[in-house]
């Protein structure tokens, strides 16, 4: 079978595709021909070798794939069955701990950067009814952080005002779970053609925060003066202080990235003075996942796509995203 792998010390350059004898399946473990992988800044961050990972290390956290085989004891799934990953394998249900979090394809293990996979049948959900391959595959890292920041620990509610940065997956997925909900959504980028592509997803207000600096204050004023009941905050430090100017008293914000950097002033007065819950998110559960896949089929919602790639192109498509040209997700297609 093909597989890509990422050699020491990382870098597009040092990403090679190569050939590996297929696995098979023990015991519990299903085998799985994947057919699509998804493109995440986590996935980024292994090959570019910021995150250290073993020699020769198989990327790629996301995958959804047609059951081959399964061994014995599986009877969640039977050849012909659609698989799609989960980011922490070891996370069934219930808050995170560290055992929970080990384990993460692409990272701690091999990853879906390949033609075939033998995993745990635990690692694995159903996908949503109707979806492609492709579609699938956008889910495990980006929606799912989504669905976790607004649903589970945000715990949104129709009429909430819910702000999200950019358009990048997650907050795409968000803008897409939010109006579900029946929430109203303030959009932020410094590109107005992409703002134009925001507000056919639904979004109800738009900000160029390279216009308006002061963003925070703005999207407070769009409030009546109330405030935000949620930001989902991809930025870190550098955009902290105004998702905090933004929220209401009471408010919720959900830090998902760190894109201005890994440490930063925060105005911490501002932040407990206004009663400001921060949540560290970090995808999520098992449960979590079928729970969000069970609102997808209810309400209909589709990931938004971008460029496919296949996987010998799989150092053009992360070129494709370090170009921040997209808008939606990159995948790649075995």
């Amino acid at each position: 079978m093909k597989i890509a792998a990422v050699k020491k010390p990382g870098g597009l350059t040092n990403i090679v595709v190569e050939d590996r004898a297929e696995p098979k399946a023990g015991p519990g473990h299903i085998l799985v021909r994947v057919k699509a992988s998804s493109l995440n800044f986590h996935d980024y961050a292994v090959v570019a070798g910021m995150i250290p990972v073993a020699d020769k290390r198989i990327p790629m956290s996301d995958g959804a794939g047609e059951v081959v085989a399964v061994g014995d004891g599986v009877t969640d799934f039977k050849p012909g069955d659609t698989a799609l990953s989960l980011f922490f394998p070891g996370w069934i249900d219930g808050p995170a701990t560290l055992p929970k979090l080990i384990g993460v394809p692409g990272d701690h293990v091999d990853g879906f950067g390949t033609e075939m996979v033998a995993m745990p049948a635990s690692a694995f959900t159903r996908a949503p009814a109707g979806y492609s391959m492709r579609e699938a595959a956008t889910l495990p890292c980006a929606a799912l952080t989504a669905w976790r920041a607004l649903m589970v620990e945000a715990k949104i509610k129709p009429g909430d005002t819910i702000l999200v940065q950019g358009t990048g997956g997650v907050s795409i997925f968000a803008l897409q779970f939010a109006k579900a909900a029946g929430c109203t959504v303030i959009a932020t980028s410094s590109s107005d053609a992409k703002l134009e592509k925001l507000k056919a997803l639904g979004a109800d207000h738009l900000i160029n925060y390279k216009e308006t600096p002061q963003w925070g204050r703005k999207a407070k004023e769009l409030t009546g003066g109330r405030g935000v009941d949620e930001v989902v905050e991809i930025g870190g430090p550098g955009t902290m202080a105004q998702s905090i100017a933004a929220s209401r008293i009471g408010g919720h914000i959900s830090l998902i990235g760190v894109l201005t950097g890994m440490s930063g002033e925060v105005p911490t007065a501002a932040l407990f003075s206004a009663n400001i819950t921060l949540s560290g998110i970090t995808v999520g559960s098992r449960q979590s996942q079928l729970d969000m896949i069970a609102a997808i089929e209810a309400n209909g919602i589709k990931p938004v796509l971008d460029k496919d790639f296949p996987l010998a192109g799989i150092a053009d498509a992360f070129a494709h995203q370090a170009s921040q040209k997209h808008f939606g997700k990159i995948t790649l297609s075995m």
